[in-house]
Parts: C-alpha cells; structure tokens; sequence
C-alpha cells in the first residue's frame, strides 16, 4: 500500500488502484500520519493537528477517527501505542519521502514528477499551513534539481525574491541559446530587490549575470540535433558532474543505447569551449584529433616537419577545452596513447570519450550506458512515433513490452517506433523475434553502422578476435545470464575472454551474474554450437546439488541461488523433453522440492506432463522412479484419465524397495492419495517408505496430524502438527513449518478461536514470503481472509481476498485464484448479494480441473458454498441439491471433517416429504 501527499491525499492498494477517503478529518489524520510514516505520532501533536479547538474528550474523539479510518481503508494498519499511533508503512511508501531520496540520489527529474499538485490540496486542518511550507521547499528543490524551464518560471512566479530559481533559469535559457531573455529575468530580479527589499543582487545572483555576459567560447564540431533528447535526465546530470571533477570520462555500453547522443547533450551545455571528433572512419588518431581542434597539418614548407601527436598537444597546451571523442573502440589502444599523452601535458583539458570498452587510461572514470528503463524507453517510442505518424497512440502496456523486448536499446526502440507509419503495432510486436529483419530501415543521414539493428551489432562483432567472437556465440545458450563457473564449464572458455566481452560491452555483469542483451544473443545465436545437452546436463547437477539444501537450515540460500538460475533451468527441461526423455525425467524429478517451495505447483505441473507425453505411458527402464514422479507432479493438470495415472504412480510408489531418492516424493504421493481408505497396510506400506532423516522424520508428524485431522480426530491432529511444525522448525525448512501453522490455523477456526487461528495462519504466510513462494503466499492469504470473515472484519477480509487472488493470477496459479473467488462467494453471501455469491462460485468451478488433494476436493467446498447460498436465498431444495453433491465428493475424498460438516449443513434443512 502506498500513500501521496504531494496534491491531494490518496491512498493506493497494492495493484495501484486509487483508493479515495472521503472525509476531510479522516484524510487530515491521513496525512499526518503518512509524513511520519513508520513512527509514532504523539496524541497531542495528532489532536492539534486535527482539531482548530480540541474538543472534549480529544482522546476519545482521535480514537474514533483512527477507527473510521481503518474502516473506510481496507487494509490499512495503523497502531495504536501508549504514546500515540503509527502508521505501519516504510518511508518510502510515502511519495513525499520517495521524493527526498531520489533528490538526495540526484535523481529530481523523477522526485519532481512524483508532485501531482499543490501539497495537501485536500486538506484544511490547523498542520496543513505550516506543512505546505516544508513542502514548498521540497519542491523548490526538486525544481532546480530536475525542473525545465517551465518548472522553473512557475517556481519564481511564486516566490518571485528567490535568487537561487532565479540563477537557474538564467543558465537554463542561457544554455539554449536565449541570452536575451536570460538577461531579462536578470533585470526583472534586480528591479525586484530593490524595490522590495532595498538590495542588490547576491553574489551568486550577480556571477550568474557575469557568465550570461561572457563570450560563448565555440562548440567546434557538435553535431546539431534534430529530435528531442528522451529519457537520459539523470544521465546527463551525472555525466555532467563527473567532468567538473574529473578529467577523463568515458561512456561505455553496447551499440545503440545512445551514448553519442548522450556526449552531446551533455557538450552542449558545458560553458567552456567544446570540440567534436568522430574517430569511426580514421585509424589515425591524432591527426583526426587535429583537425576536430581546427588546426591543420603542418605544411610542405616546413623544414622540421612536427609529428601529429607533438602538434595537437602544442596546440591545446594552454586551452581549456572539452574534447568529446566519439566511437574510440574501434582504434582503442592509439585512442588511449594519444588521450593519455595529452591529459598529461594539458593541464585544462578534459575529454568525454564514447566506447564499447573503456580506454583503460589512470583517472578514466567509466560511465555505463544501459538500457533505458521502461519509462523512458516508452516516452522515446511514443515521441519517435508521433514524429511520423502524428496523432499515434498505444496502450503505455503494450509499448513498455515491445521496448522490454527491445532490451530498451535506444537505437531499436527509434528503429520499432519509425514502423508504425507502415505496421499497426500489434504486427510490430508479432515481428520482434525476428528483430533484425523488422528493424532494417534507418535513417538514410545516419553512419552505416547505425542505420539497422543487425549492422550495430554487427559492428562489435567485427572488432572482436576469433577467441571473443567463439565465447560469445557459446554464451547464447544461457537463458537470462549464468555465473562465472556455470560460463566456464558449459562453454569450455576462460575467464580473460569473459572479462574481455564484459570490458567490450558483449556482455554485462551485474552482482555475481554475466547476462547478455536479447538483441545481441540474437544475433550471436547464429554463429553458435549446440551445447544445450551440455548445459542442460550441468543444471541437472546443480538441482541435485541444492536438493538436500532446501531442506536445511541454508534453504533460503539455495532457494536464491535456484531462483536466479530458473530461465536456465526451464529451459533445460524444455530441450531435454524434446530430445533427451530420461534426462528430462531427472530434471523433473531434482527440481520437484524447488519448484514446490518456491509455491511453483502449477509450473512444475505443465513441465512433468509435458514429459510425460514426451515419454509415453511406460516408464523407461531405470528411471521408474523418476517417472513416478512426474505423474505425481503432473496429474492434477492433466487432460485425460487422472485416476489411471494416479494409480500408476501409486503401483510404481508400492515397488519401491528403499526410500526414494528425493524425500519430497512422499509427500507428493500422500497429497495425491489422500487418506487411506481404512487401510492399514496401505499406511504401513508409505510409512516404510519414508527416509530416517529429521526432514522426513517431520514430515511424517505432518502427515500423521493431517489423516487424524481428516479422520475426525481434531485434537490428535493438533497435538500432531504442533510437533511436527516444531520438527520442521529445527530442521530449518520453512515450508514444512508453514504447512503444519496452516493446518492449525484451519484446526483453530473450526474450533471458533478467530484469534489462534490468525496468529497460526500469519506466521504460515510469513515464512513462506520468506521463501517468495507466491502460489503457496495467495493460498495463505486467503486463509487469512476466511479468518477475518470468521471474526466479523469483513473490510479487511474482501481485501485479502482481493490480494490473494492478484497473487494467484501472478503466479498462475488457477487452483488459488478459484479458491480466492469461492472466499469472494462467501463474503457476497454474508452480506446478501446471492447473485454475486452465485457469480463467484461459477469463476471458481471454471478455474478448477481438480484439487491438489484430491480431484473433487474443491468443487466440493464450492458446492458447499452454493448450498449455503441457496439456503440463505430461502431455496431449500436447491441448497438440499448443492450439499449432497457436496457429501458425495467429500465421501469420495475419505475426509471425514468436510463429511461432517455438510452434514451438519443438510441437518439445518426439513427432511425430505415422504411420497
């Protein structure tokens, strides 16, 4: 949930939809909690805020609103403490306080967009005057950080006796070239002081004025520009900076991103002189470098003829120049001489060089060029394509994904844009895998280099030897980047030649991570070997590596580590599903415990059945176990006969003479069964089959406390899971712990203690958020929302409801997402909306193929939903219909506390009329 102050008050759940508080005091108390969010606000401070004249009572009547406001914000939490109340909600939630970071970071283009308006705007309390004036300063900062001109001629026309606004927007208009109008705002300013204030201009005021009046030194060379600069603000800045205290700044990146347009922005507002040199035709550095100075070769006449490199330093030794030296990767070694020798000896100059690797000189400082983010990357699409086909508009979704896919280079984002003159954008986008083809028509001005997508990349391919180019056609084979022992062992290659691609912008690095941009592994892609098997074979190992680990006390850790790697483990499974049966079986089987940690059931499901069709219906011979593992996995989304499946599983299950492999497979054949059907032997026949270890050890308490709890057995299945969650927690692994504190929070609510049953339910859905499991953090929700329900909250239960289910759509999790919307059928019929329960009941059915405990385990709880509807609705023979459907699923389910309860509901009804 996040909060915005900066205009009127609003208040945003967790999709970002605006929720409005309507009350005027409600929203003071907002707002004056929300700046000082995560800290408690004293009652008198509060009551002084709110109140011109405190009334009688205040305590009572701050206790009142506090509650209204917890009401009319589902959701909400604010604390009440001995000393006041707080709002529990990070800094950072709070536009205002994400604004003051950003300015501190430099970045006040983005803290200046966050201001929607006038600070406040919807407040009239007594805090409110005094507030805004904090803010305004806020702002002011902001503005001169990261305002425009506009931004800054509204500032000084309200604050028309502020030097510092005013100094800026002298330098900005001076920048473009409106010397003029620059020297206006400056008289209109001394007038001011004086007539107002009785003073002249301050020092900085007046030194702003000395540099208006100052000759422009010339920008030699710099290329004219003609289309807006988008989406670099904070990269201009930075850059900027960096060249008033150092000497030699060197942007880095691949082909396309922009860092010649960005060099030259950042030229053209530097003061001083400036000159251009473009080193992509020439292998002659200096003379190159010569002439981009305006001064020419030494002539025939001269009796000593003076060598390049002792000319250019000759003539820059007493200038003060900014030297931009565009394209150097090409000449990289004579670029740093050349460069080094002059920095030395030229004490005034600096130089701002372009380069897909760094120059490697002491003192260089190295400014990346990345992708642009999705914001920005949209706006450039959006300006790019309105210049050829005015009046274009597109969903800001739709753009964001193609320039997603773009990788958010600059030069493909202008290249994509320029096509919606002749393609409508859904075309473009179906296109974008063959990107090389789309985007094969630039400008005609443009270098050759820079007029399609294929001839950037290209142009870096080329200037790699024969050992780089082999690495970085091998690196395609990763799929969303690999670390450095994964890189060395698939690829057969070195730690140089890595390094190497990274320094040449091939390859990026980001933590302990080597990643390569889509576009250019497109292009490498078609100059690969095939090393899926071998890569395929290398992930295998380390799933079987991290198993036992995820059962342990550093199962977060290995978590981790999978979680980064899961494009490449994904893509493992898909290649060896169509060409290596047995190892896709493997794969499937080492990554079950991961895939259901990590809440991944429904993925994992799609992978093991695919495999399976792939394999046929007999395993092959030696990977029975593997193989009884993807039907485990696989069945409940299978097409087909589900029962037959589960009996194979459970017949190859039976054979087994030890413990399976992985220990998870137990548990997966327990949920796939369900109870026994009063079958000792059957019980006896899975107990033998789980492992001596503690992790099984747990899970076998668990299990136990589940089939007591099915079984009618309340108590013993309490006293069960208690031990089995504290099994699980000395084990380390969280998700067992968190099944077992669900299970007790359902015991809980059963028995009607809403409260146990909470603090059970929450700390299930803490420890699996520590696990970012969000298939199994929805599920948790939701029970939380029956809980709420259970308790009377229903503001706060429709808000769970509502979060689980957006956690269920994330992860694709139809199963969860149908359970949301049969908590959203019961909150309906609470409050006598039977068509929406009836609604709701039908999303829910559609959304299920079956249960994860059993094939009619949900639709059973929804017919029991529909028979609690109909009976409210007063249809009594329609609700008698619903239950015993019900009891027919719940009979089929052996589960005896689902039995009982409809049951209980078919008692609450007359008895059928005897014929």
């Amino acid at each position: 949930m996040r909060f915005g102050v900066l205009g009127p008050v609003e208040v945003y759940d967790e999709q970002g939809a605006v929720i409005t508080v309507a009350a005027p005091r409600q929203r003071a108390l907002l707002a004056l909690l929300a700046l000082d969010a995560g800290r408690v606000v004293g009652h008198d401070r509060l009551v002084d805020g709110l109140y011109p004249a405190p009334p009688a009572g205040a305590a009572n009547a701050l206790q009142s609103q506090v509650s209204r406001l917890r009401r009319s914000v589902p959701g909400l939490v604010v604390e009440h403490h001995p000393a006041g109340y707080r709002l529990a909600a990070a800094p950072s939630d709070v536009d205002v306080h994400r604004c003051t970071e950003l300015l501190e970071a430099g970045r006040g283009a983005e803290a200046l967009a966050l201001w929607r308006g006038p600070a406040l705007a919807d407040v009239d309390a007594p805090f409110a005057g005094q507030a805004r004036q904090r803010l305004a300063e806020v702002l002011i900062d902001c503005t001169l950080s990261g305002g425009t001109e506009d931004d800054l001629r509204q500032v000084l026309a309200e604050h028309p006796l502020r030097e510092d606004v005013r100094a800026a927007l002298m330098r900005a208009l001076h920048r473009d070239g409106r010397t003029p109008e620059a020297l206006q705002v400056f008289a209109q300013g001394r007038e001011l002081l004086a007539d107002e204030l009785g003073v002249d201009p301050s020092p900085a005021l007046a030194a702003a004025h000395l540099e208006l009046l100052r000759p422009a030194p010339p920008h030699r060379g710099l290329p004219a520009q003609l289309t807006s600069f988008v989406g670099r603000d904070d990269d201009l800045r930075r850059v900027s900076r960096w060249l008033r205290g150092h000497r030699l700044v060197t942007l880095t990146g691949p082909g396309g991103t922009g860092k010649t347009r960005l060099a030259v922005e950042v030229a053209r507002r530097d003061p001083g002189e400036v000159a251009f040199v473009d080193l992509s035709a020439t292998t002659e550095v200096a003379r190159t470098l010569l002439g981009g100075i305006g001064v020419r070769e030494s002539g025939l006449l001269s009796a000593a003829p003076v060598g390049a490199e002792q000319r250019l330093r000759a003539a820059l030794a007493g200038r003060a120049v900014l030297l931009v030296v565009d394209n150097c990767e090409h000449v990289v070694d004579d670029a740093a001489r050349v460069l080094g020798s002059l920095l030395a000896a030229c004490p005034g100059v600096r130089v701002l060089a372009t380069s897909r690797e760094p120059l490697g000189i002491t003192g260089e400082v190295l400014s990346p060029v990345a992708a642009l983010d999705d914001e920005s990357a949209t706006r450039l699409f959006l300006d790019r394509a309105q210049a050829v086909q005015p009046g274009f508009t597109a969903p800001a979704g739709v753009v964001a994904e193609v320039c997603r896919r773009l990788d958010g280079i600059a030069l493909a984002v202008e290249l994509a844009a320029a096509r919606v003159r002749t393609l409508p954008l859904a075309e473009i986008t179906a296109r974008l895998d063959d990107r090389f083809r789309l985007l094969s028509k630039g400008s005609r001005t443009a270098a050759p280099r820079h007029r399609t997508l294929h001839a950037v990349v290209e142009w870096s391919w080329d200037l790699l030897d024969d050992a780089e180019r082999d690495l970085a056609a091998r690196f395609t084979v990763f799929s969303g980047g690999a670390r450095l022992d994964a890189v060395t062992a698939v690829t057969g290659s070195d730690v140089d030649t890595l390094t190497s691609l990274v320094d040449k912008s091939l390859v990026e690095i980001s933590g302990d991570r080597y990643r390569m941009l889509d576009t250019i592994r497109a292009f490498c892609a078609g100059h690969a070997p095939d090393l899926r098997e071998r890569h395929a074979r290398w992930f295998l190992a380390q799933a079987r590596e991290a198993e036992p680990h995820l059962r342990g006390h550093d199962q977060v850790e290995w978590l981790t580590r999978l979680t980064a790697e899961h494009d490449n483990l994904a893509a493992a499974v898909r290649w060896a599903t169509g060409h290596d049966h047995r190892l896709a079986l493997e794969l499937v089987a080492a990554l079950a415990t991961y895939h259901w940690f990590r809440g991944l059931r429904t993925e994992a499901a799609q992978q093991a059945d695919a495999v399976l069709h792939a394999c046929g219906e007999t395993p092959p011979a030696g990977h029975e176990q593997e193989y009884a593992m993807c039907l485990l996995t696989a069945w409940p989304v299978a097409t087909g006969d589900q029962s037959a499946r589960i009996r194979q599983a459970d017949a190859l299950m039976t054979a087994l003479d030890a413990p399976p492999r992985y220990p998870i497979t137990t548990l997966l054949w327990g949920m796939a069964l369900g109870a026994p059907e009063n079958d000792s032997q059957v019980w006896h026949r899975r107990t033998e089959l789980l492992g001596t270890d503690p992790w099984s050890a747990a899970l076998a308490l668990v299990g136990d406390g589940l089939v007591a709890r099915m079984s009618g057995d309340p108590h013993t299945g309490e006293d069960l899971l208690r031990r089995g969650a504290a099994a699980f927690t000395r084990v380390g692994d969280r998700w067992g712990a968190a099944l077992a504190f669900g299970q007790l929070g359902e015991i809980a609510l059963a028995g009607g203690d809403a409260t146990a049953a909470l603090e059970h339910v929450e700390r299930a859905r803490g420890l699996l958020e520590e696990l970012g499991a969000t298939e199994d953090t929805a599920e948790s929700v939701t029970t939380r929302a029956h809980t709420r329900l259970a308790a009377g909250d229903l503001a706060a239960a429709a808000a769970d409801f509502g979060l689980g289910l957006a956690l269920a759509r994330r992860a694709g999790a139809p199963v969860v997402q149908a359970g949301a919307h049969l908590g959203l059928a019961e909150l309906a019929r609470v409050t006598g909306d039977h068509v929406t329960a009836y609604a709701e009941c039908d999303r829910a059915w559609e959304l299920t193929p079956g249960g994860w405990y059993g094939p009619d385990e949900m639709r059973c709880h929804i017919a029991v939903q529909r028979g609690r509807i109909a009976r409210s609705a007063g249809d009594p023979g329609r609700a008698r219909e619903h239950f015993e459907e019900a009891l027919r699923r719940a009979l089929g389910q052996r589960n005896r506390v689902t039995e009982t309860a409809v049951r209980a509901e078919l008692a609450t009804l007359q008895p059928r009329p005897v014929p």
